[in-house]
Formats: structure tokens, C-alpha cells, sequence
């Protein structure tokens, strides 16, 4: 009896332990699975539903927005449970807590101001230093795509974007458009910027051929006549929808000169009415541009005016300061305050700002551009290979000027002629770094560093 019940307590007891340790073991299963974990990363995208980040390894999650607690561009440290997975399109990460960080400490006082696209300041100087001194110079330079070996090149050189012309869309369809795009996207190591110039009227890359819109897109001046700014609107809209469609994110366009000779080069290309008129169609063209991913360019700073053709030959426009600041800096004003991202400046002379510098060159018109009309987006030169153009340092000159890309189209010697001054200590490679620094913040600000990793 004695051992019967020895038997059953011992089966008892194990029953017991064997209870305890299942439990024990759910317990810390339970434990584990509800340890809170810490994600540091960028917010990219917020919704009233979703929030898209981005975290130190370039991988972006993008998890339900339930509070509302996430702003673009802040630097976010997350405290959930749950498991992350790159793959997934959606996380299921429960959020326990959101707190935000600085994290701009490590970048150079001088490329850390308050400029439009300093929400993704940290995310570009993270980028930049993990890059070459090629891929560096590379990117400060927007290059007509050469003839040849437009892939080569590519890959050797590093440009920060290709420039599209009439030739690089004749006779080809619009899906052989987009099948080009796609392949010099696909070989660039930093995703490129892709421009052309579509003014409409006179100055239409694409629009002339028939495989890809039915009729060339309109003057400026023909569109106001016909509809005022209806009209204008109507036009940015559609021609922004081409363009994205085929994979171009940047227009050099529109043309906000202010010119009233009918003899004069720019005449025809621009919208042929006074400064206020001039004035509300920058910003018209604009403000419709930004619900579209095309970045829309104003130009040619400081004003053309009624002055000869810089493609040829170089011109000096004589009119007086408070002549210029007051008849052609308002619709380059107008459009900044609607949120233009970028400004061409031109290879005018203009001795009121500069006497021995074309503007493109002149340290003195980009401080006006930054400073009398708070311009805090990407400045870009005018072809440094136009006729205007005739120092032979000019592109570093335009380095030294203020601007932040340069459009070339010999660019092996454009390159070669960074390297040398860099070599002999003539431009700071902390110079170089930043000019890198602002277009890629650009390319941040435009999604395009997300939407294609590298």
C-alpha cells in the first residue's frame, strides 16, 4: 500500500513539473515575443493611414499610422514588438512608442542650413560619405547625352544626370523613350537626374515628334492668348504627365524672362507680357508643377531682357540695378515663393551686378539669388559649352560661383579639370562635397534615392 502510494505521488509530482515547465516555457516565449525593440530611422512618407521610414541601412519600412505622431523628415527612434521584414510590403510591428532625435550634429555647419530640402539633409551627408571622390565630382555635373558609349561613360564618370534633346527622341516611340530612360536609370549607381528642356513653342525636345504627343506643345504666349491661365494650367498639367511617363523628372522650363522688343532672341519664348503678368505665370506653372514629380526650373536668372543669343556669341546687358531688380527679378521672386526647387542662371553680363563676369560665372549674382530673394533650392549654370561662354576656367569658375550643377557637354574635360584643381589645392574638396551634398538632398527630397537603391 505503502509503495502503491509512493507510485502515485511520483506520478503526480512529474505531472506537476512537467505543468510547470510547458507554462515556464510559454512564459518566456511570451517574454520574448513582447520584447520591445528600438528602430532609428527617417520619416519618408506620411499619410492620415501609413508612415514610410527609412533606416540607417537604407532598407524602408512602412508600418499603420495610428497616431498621427510622425512628421516628414524627422528622425524618429521607434519602440515596438513584432518582428520587421524588409520584404513586406506593409509591417504588422505593434508601435509601443515614438520620440524623435537629432542626428545632424556630424553634418558641416556650412551645408546645414535651413534650406527647402533640409529635411533630408541627414539622409544625403549619410550618403556622401560613403561615395568616391568620382562619384562626387560626377554628380555636380548635368551632361547632354553624348552620341556614343552614353552607357560607358555613365558608369565611368558618375553623372549626377543626363540632359535630353531633340535628337535623343527622334523617331523613336514612346515606349522606346521609356526603355531608354529605363536603361540609364538601371546603370547609374546614384539614381540620375533627367532633363530636358520642353518651354513648348520654339523650344519643344519631344514634342515634335508625333510617336509621342499628337500636335508640339504650345508657346507660353500662344496659351495666354487662347486661355489666360486656364490655359497655362491645363498645359503644365498634361505636359508634366508626359514627362513623368516617360521617366524625364526635371524640365528646364519655364522660361520667366521679361522681354518686350519683338526683334529680341528671347521674345518668342517667353510669355510676351509685362512683369506682373510674367510674374503670375511663374508662379502659376509652379505651384501646378508640384503635384507632379517633375521639377520645374525658372529661368534665365538674373532676366534675359531684350539681349542678343548666349549660344553664340556673349552679350552684356547694360540696364541699371534698380532697372533689372524691379522689371526682372519678380517673376523669379514669385516663383521661388511658390516653391521652385531649381534656377538656371544664364551667361548674361550684367555689369550692374558683375562687370567682368558672365552671371552663370559671378559670385556677386548668385549671393543675390541666395540672399535678396532667399533662394534655397539648386542653382544651375546654363551650358558651360555655349558660345557665350569663352574663359577657359569656366567651370571652375562656376563651381566657385555659387552654383550646384553644371550642364556640359564636353565632360571628360570638365571632369579632368576638377581633378587637376582639386590635385593642386585650388578647389577645396570640401567645396565639391557640398555641391554633391545639395543635388543628392534634391534627389532625396524627389524620392528618387528610395525609389531606386543601389
Amino acid at each position: 500500500m505503502k509503495r502503491k502510494i509512493i507510485t502515485i505521488l511520483s506520478a503526480l509530482f512529474l505531472v506537476v513539473l512537467s505543468i510547470f515547465l510547458v507554462n515556464n516555457k510559454t512564459d518566456v516565449n511570451n517574454k520574448t515575443t513582447k520584447k520591445e525593440k528600438n528602430l532609428k530611422a527617417t520619416v519618408l512618407e506620411v499619410s492620415n493611414d501609413y508612415v514610410t521610414v527609412l533606416d540607417k541601412n537604407n532598407i524602408i519600412y512602412t508600418f499603420l499610422n495610428d497616431d498621427n505622431v510622425f512628421e516628414l523628415g524627422q528622425n524618429v527612434n521607434i519602440k515596438y514588438t513584432g518582428a520587421l521584414d524588409k520584404n513586406k510590403e506593409k509591417q504588422t510591428i505593434s508601435i509601443k512608442s515614438v520620440s524623435s532625435f537629432d542626428d545632424t550634429g556630424n553634418i558641416p555647419l556650412s551645408f546645414n542650413d535651413d534650406g527647402m530640402f533640409k529635411q533630408f539633409y541627414q539622409m544625403a551627408y549619410n550618403k556622401l560619405k560613403t561615395m568616391t571622390l568620382d562619384e562626387k565630382i560626377g554628380q555636380i555635373f548635368l551632361v547632354r547625352v553624348p552620341s556614343e558609349n552614353q552607357i560607358s561613360d555613365l558608369q565611368k564618370y558618375h553623372f549626377g544626370g543626363y540632359l535630353l534633346f531633340e535628337r535623343d527622341f527622334k523617331d523613336k516611340t514612346k515606349d522606346e523613350v521609356i526603355n531608354m530612360i529605363n536603361e540609364y536609370q538601371e546603370n547609374a549607381n546614384i539614381p540620375l537626374l533627367i532633363a530636358t528642356d520642353e518651354e513648348g513653342g520654339d523650344v519643344s525636345r519631344l514634342s515634335s515628334n508625333k510617336n509621342i504627343v499628337d500636335e508640339p506643345f504650345k508657346s507660353p504666349s500662344e496659351l495666354y492668348d487662347e486661355g489666360e491661365f486656364n490655359a497655362i494650367k491645363e498645359d503644365t498639367i498634361y505636359k508634366s504627365s508626359v514627362l513623368e511617363e516617360l521617366g524625364i523628372n526635371v524640365n528646364l522650363a519655364p522660361v520667366v524672362d521679361v522681354s518686350t522688343d519683338p526683334d529680341s532672341y528671347m521674345y518668342e519664348r517667353t510669355i510676351k507680357e509685362d512683369t506682373s503678368v510674367t510674374s503670375k505665370y511663374a508662379k502659376t506653372v509652379i505651384e501646378v508643377s508640384k503635384d507632379s514629380n517633375v521639377s520645374y526650373t525658372l529661368k534665365h536668372f538674373p532676366g534675359y531682357g531684350n539681349n542678343a543669343d548666349t549660344h553664340t556669341s556673349s552679350t552684356t546687358d547694360n540696364r541699371t540695378y534698380s532697372a533689372i531688380m524691379e522689371d526682372d527679378i519678380p517673376p523669379f521672386r514669385a516663383g521661388i515663393k511658390a516653391g521652385a526647387e531649381a534656377v538656371l542662371v544664364s551667361h548674361n553680363t550684367v555689369p550692374a551686378f558683375d562687370k567682368d563676369n558672365p552671371a552663370s560665372l559671378s559670385i556677386t549674382t548668385h549671393n543675390i539669388l541666395r540672399n535678396e530673394l532667399s533662394f534655397t533650392g539648386i542653382i544651375i549654370t546654363d551650358d558651360l559649352d555655349m558660345g557665350a561662354i569663352t574663359d577657359s576656367d569656366a567651370v571652375i569658375k562656376a563651381i566657385k560661383a555659387g552654383n550646384d550643377l553644371l550642364i556640359v557637354t564636353d565632360y571628360e574635360s570638365a571632369i579632368n579639370e576638377v581633378k587637376d584643381v582639386l590635385e593642386d589645392g585650388n578647389v577645396s574638396e570640401s567645396l565639391i562635397d557640398k555641391m554633391a551634398f545639395r543635388v543628392l538632398s534634391w534627389k532625396y527630397y524627389k524620392g528618387l534615392m528610395y525609389d531606386v537603391q543601389k
